[in-house]
C-alpha cells in the first residue's frame, strides 16, 4: 500500500526549537499580565473601601449639621435668645482677654524686617472665631513688606498673611517711602508652648 504526504501542505516545524527561542518571553508576558490583573483588582478593592468611608464620614457630617441645625433652632427660640445673646457675649469677652499685646509683638519683632515697622495694628475677631490681625507698616520698599508677609507665614503665629493695600506716603519718617496694609490671622500660643489649634 502505498501513501502519499504532501509536505507542502504541513509544513514540519520544530516546536522544541520554538518553545526555547519564545517560551521565556511569553512566559514574562505571562507574569506581568497577571501582576497588572492583580494590581487592577487590588485598586479596585481599595477605591470600594475608599467610597464606603466617604460615605460613612459624609453620613457624620450630615448628622452633625443636623445636630447643629436642631440646636441653632433651639437657641433661636424666644425663650432662649437670651441665654444665647449672653453665651455669644461672655465668648467674645472670653477671647478678647486671651489676646496679649505684649505676646503679639514679640511674635511679630521676631520677623520684622530691618527698616520696616509697625504704624499701627488693630485686632478683630472674625466670622469663625478666628483672630484676625490688620497691621499697618512703613518702609522704604515693597521688598520690605513681602520679605514681612514671607517670615509671617512661615512662622507658627500667624496665616493666610497677604498685603491688602499699599500707598505711598509723603509726611512719614525719614526713609519710610510706602506704607501697607497686612491682614494675617493669629495663632495665639497656648499652655503648653503650642499654637491654639497645635498637639
Amino acid at each position: 500500500m502505498r501513501v502519499d504526504i504532501n509536505l507542502a501542505t504541513r509544513p514540519y516545524e520544530d516546536l522544541r526549537r520554538f518553545w526555547f527561542r519564545w517560551g521565556g518571553a511569553v512566559a514574562a508576558l505571562a507574569i506581568v499580565t497577571a501582576a497588572l490583573i492583580y494590581h487592577t483588582v487590588a485598586g479596585w478593592v481599595d477605591a470600594r473601601k475608599d467610597r464606603r468611608l466617604t460615605q460613612q464620614y459624609e453620613q457624620q457630617i450630615a448628622e452633625r449639621d443636623q445636630e447643629k441645625a436642631q440646636a441653632q433652632a433651639l437657641m433661636n427660640l424666644p425663650q432662649n435668645r437670651s441665654t444665647r445673646d449672653r453665651s455669644q457675649f461672655l465668648n467674645d469677652l472670653f477671647q478678647r482677654k486671651a489676646f496679649s499685646w505684649t505676646k503679639v509683638f514679640e511674635d511679630l519683632e521676631k520677623v520684622m524686617p530691618p527698616r520696616l515697622h509697625v504704624v499701627s495694628i488693630h485686632p478683630e475677631m472674625g466670622l469663625d472665631n478666628q483672630l484676625e490681625i490688620n497691621l499697618v507698616v512703613a518702609g522704604e520698599s515693597r521688598d520690605r513688606a513681602d520679605d514681612l508677609v514671607s517670615k509671617m507665614e512661615a512662622s507658627q503665629h500667624f496665616h493666610e498673611t497677604y498685603i491688602k493695600q499699599e500707598s505711598a506716603e509723603t509726611g512719614l519718617q525719614a526713609g519710610d517711602n510706602v506704607q501697607f496694609n497686612i491682614s494675617a490671622i493669629y495663632v495665639p500660643e497656648v499652655a503648653g508652648g503650642h499654637p491654639e489649634g497645635t498637639p
